[in-house]
């Protein structure tokens, strides 16, 4: 399903890089905001249940951006779908403008969280589908995008370790490896995924059928962690 920020134009894949070209600037991380690109286009595009008449509705789907320091990608599918008006991304980062250098959820129609520090991400997305699971919601989903880096920090770990035997199987976690981690993993990532009870699929981070299939992948009883690889960040 497309969605539209104005009457007649439905916007594509193919016009985000104009829509990231109109945010300028100092500090854009523009690393970290192209490596989600791919990710959060089929997300939104694809899978997640929402859009702009949604935000507030109990059964929609809630997407939870971690990696938020480079933030002009999710700017760009948000204003593509219709979420903010695309006249907003020029003005990012400035002083007056609701679209800051980290998503802040009460100034960004559809931003579920303002995301500061690395590694909150998944831990929020824990407690959001414990909530959703308390009130009898069994229909949304929780989907989190964090960075491979972002596993460094310990909440993550704690994160993970709970989730599996709880069984949250509305919890969904895509992790976008662009090499950027400091510490190695036995295994990898996915195989720290896999030893707390996940469900993981590691996909081509930039092949938008390979990772439908890969967030549509069946898990039955389990979370579901999606391991997107992209080009290294140095590249």
């Amino acid at each position: 399903m497309t969605t539209t920020d104005e009457p007649g134009r439905t916007h594509t894949y193919a016009d985000l890089p104009r829509l990231m070209g109109l945010m300028t600037g100092d500090e854009k991380h523009g690393p970290a905001a192209t490596s989600t690109l791919d990710v959060l286009w089929v997300l939104y595009d694809r899978v997640l249940r929402t859009g702009p008449g949604h935000r507030d509705d109990p059964e929609r789907d809630r997407f939870l951006l971690s990696k938020g320091h480079g933030p002009m990608a999710y700017y760009a599918v948000l204003a593509a779908k219709g979420f903010v008006p695309e006249e907003w991304l020029p003005d990012f980062g400035t002083f007056h403008s609701p679209l800051g250098h980290h998503p802040d959820r009460t100034l960004v129609p559809g931003v579920e969280i303002g995301s500061g520090s690395l590694g909150h991400g998944l831990p929020i997305a824990v407690g959001a589908a414990l909530g959703l699971r308390a009130q009898g919601l069994r229909r949304p989903r929780v989907w989190t995008l964090v960075g491979d880096a972002e596993l460094d920090e310990g909440s993550n770990h704690e994160a993970i370790a709970f989730a599996g035997p709880m069984g949250l199987d509305r919890l969904h976690t895509v992790v976008v490896d662009n090499s950027s981690a400091s510490h190695a993993r036995p295994g990898g990532i996915a195989a720290r995924f896999e030893a707390a009870g996940w469900s993981v699929v590691t996909a081509d981070g930039r092949d938008h059928d390979a990772l439908h299939a890969a967030f549509t992948a069946p898990h039955p009883g389990r979370p579901h962690a999606v391991v997107a690889r992209v080009e290294p960040k140095s590249a």
